[in-house]
């Protein structure tokens, strides 16, 4: 902290001149705590009240108990911790309730929980991707049902379907 800063913190504390505040902190090699006891001494500024020591508890708005600060740190990282728990728990829950449907010329093929598309695209994807653009091409279609709403997702599907039918019909004319 530069000079001036000490000067500053001093003469706001100790309620002093600037004159008062860089004496007394030249005379006690510019620490705060040795020129505001200089201070005391010199009668510029009034000691505080009382000074008891007990072995009683009161408590005292202006202190914070430390364990109670040492929770609240700890809590937003439980906070965090508990809300990926959630949400895990909800994804889990909709991924058991909703499956993938695999339909060749309008029979139902393969229907599937999310949870285990999400695995094969996971641990077989370079396999999974390219099996799934092909079978486009051989008349499959893909869609999603269960209790969600994926009238989004299956629009998606449906139009991936429309191109796979577009390109066989524009193979099949040349």
């Amino acid at each position: 902290m530069e000079q001036l800063e000490k000067v500053e913190k001093l003469r706001q504390r100790a309620n002093v001149s600037y004159e008062e505040a860089k004496m007394a902190l030249e005379q006690s090699n510019w620490d705060l705590l040795d020129a505001m006891v200089y201070l005391e001494q010199l009668g510029k500024v009034k000691a505080p009240n009382n000074s008891s020591y007990s072995t009683s508890y009161e408590e005292q708005t202006q202190y914070i108990s430390v364990p109670n600060t040492i929770y609240s740190q700890n809590t937003s990282g439980e906070e965090f911790f508990s809300k990926i728990k959630r949400i895990i728990k909800k994804l889990w829950k909709k991924s058991k309730e909703n499956y993938f449907c695999i339909n060749h010329k309008g029979e139902e093929v393969i229907k599937m929980p999310v949870w285990g598309l999400v695995l094969i695209l996971l641990f077989a994807w370079q396999l999974a991707i390219p099996a799934m653009v092909i079978s486009l091409f051989f008349e499959c279609h893909y869609h999603f049902c269960g209790k969600a709403d994926l009238s989004g997702v299956n629009d998606v599907m449906n139009k991936a379907g429309a191109f796979g039918e577009k390109v066989k019909e524009e193979y099949n004319k040349q």
